[in-house]
């Protein structure tokens, strides 16, 4: 039996405030006043001079802030590097992602593709990547989806919604800084709290399961609990413990994976570009023969939030555009017999995955 030896973030700080160490923290890693840090912001922060004042720009560092509306593509990655390498004389310091996890996935990906030839698509999969990514550090301004944290970064290409997996994707850096998370609107609040939950549920009730898993798994999903159901928290007490939560849930799928409701949520981004939080609650609302406790909680967080989720967002469309959901799902085999075993492909039929669907 051989044991994969995984990567972890090297180095994090958490607190309140910590956002205000950024300059301390990148100084020593800067290669040259010409090799400048490339700060990837989400474009919600355009004008906030609260967040941008505080980002430390010197030399020839540039801030680009980007759109978060859609999620992260391949061919946008591929446009950035060739941006950055356009731009500037000499290979950056640095790339910082300042955002939810559309901005920490670019930033990953954007700091393995200025040391790999070719194109982002073509490093879509487990462990193609083949030289160190240049120093990355991950900020994030909303918690859950644990992409400040994980191995992967997940990237809409030509033909597939997948992650570039590999121990060169996760951060060289982390700051964990609660006050970021404040002014999330409730309801994207609400949706990507729940990736961190479903997370939980996947990795708790996959085949994967270890004790690595499980240790980081049942405490995320006791936090997701206090956060979203026993509501005796205040702000700032849900603030710090949803972004622990986010934390212990991307390390529950280290060394696991997730399962039915990310296969399906990919799919219905691929083709109709649902964000993935919002997507993962979608299709989670029909997986009860897969999950019946962890879907029953899951709406009862709902319902206690008073949050509504997108329906029928698949009523009209053709047997070809099913086809399209269903290939990208099916393909993410490591997810599917996590979810249902070795077995799964007897199991998981392109007729049963087009009834889910259908529900949607």
């Amino acid at each position: 039996m051989s044991y994969k030896n995984y990567p972890m973030v090297s180095r994090v700080v958490f607190g309140r405030g910590s956002f205000n160490q950024l300059n301390e923290i990148l100084s020593p890693k800067r290669l040259n006043t010409k090799a400048p840090f490339i700060f990837l912001v989400d474009d919600v922060f355009k004008g906030n001079a609260w967040l941008t004042s505080r980002i430390p720009l010197s030399y020839e560092d540039k801030l680009l802030y980007i759109s978060a509306a859609e999620e992260p593509k391949t061919s946008q990655v591929d446009a950035l590097v060739e941006e950055i390498i356009l731009t500037h004389k000499e290979r950056p310091s640095g790339i910082i992602g300042i955002g939810g996890g559309t901005l920490l996935d670019l930033a990953k990906a954007v700091s393995i593709m200025l040391t790999n030839k070719g194109e982002s698509k073509d490093y879509q999969g487990w462990d193609l990547v083949k030289n160190p990514a240049i120093y990355h550090v991950g900020i994030p301004t909303i918690s859950g989806t644990g992409a400040e944290v994980s191995r992967t970064t997940i990237l809409t290409g030509p033909q597939r919604k997948l992650g570039i997996n590999s121990d060169h994707t996760p951060f060289d850096q982390v700051i964990l800084d609660p006050e970021l998370t404040q002014g999330v609107p409730k309801d994207q609040w609400f949706y990507t709290g729940m990736d961190c939950y479903v997370h939980c549920i996947e990795s708790l009730n996959g085949t994967y399961l270890n004790a690595f898993s499980q240790s980081y798994g049942e405490k995320a999903l006791a936090l997701c609990k206090e956060i979203f159901l026993e509501g005796s928290l205040d702000v700032q007490e849900s603030a710090d413990k949803l972004m622990m939560a986010s934390w212990h849930g991307g390390m529950s799928i280290a060394y696991s994976q997730v399962g039915v409701a990310h296969a399906m949520s990919y799919g219905l981004s691929y083709l109709l570009g649902v964000k993935h939080g919002v997507g993962n609650c979608i299709v989670f609302e029909h997986l009860e023969e897969y999950y019946p406790e962890g879907v029953a909680m899951y709406k009862a967080m709902r319902e206690k939030h008073n949050i509504s989720i997108p329906q029928n967002i698949c009523a009209n469309l053709t047997d070809k555009e099913f086809d399209i959901m269903i290939d990208v799902s099916l393909s993410l085999e490591p997810l599917w017999e996590n979810a249902i075993g070795k077995n799964w492909k007897n199991i998981i039929t392109r007729q049963k995955l087009k009834e889910l669907y259908q529900k949607m």
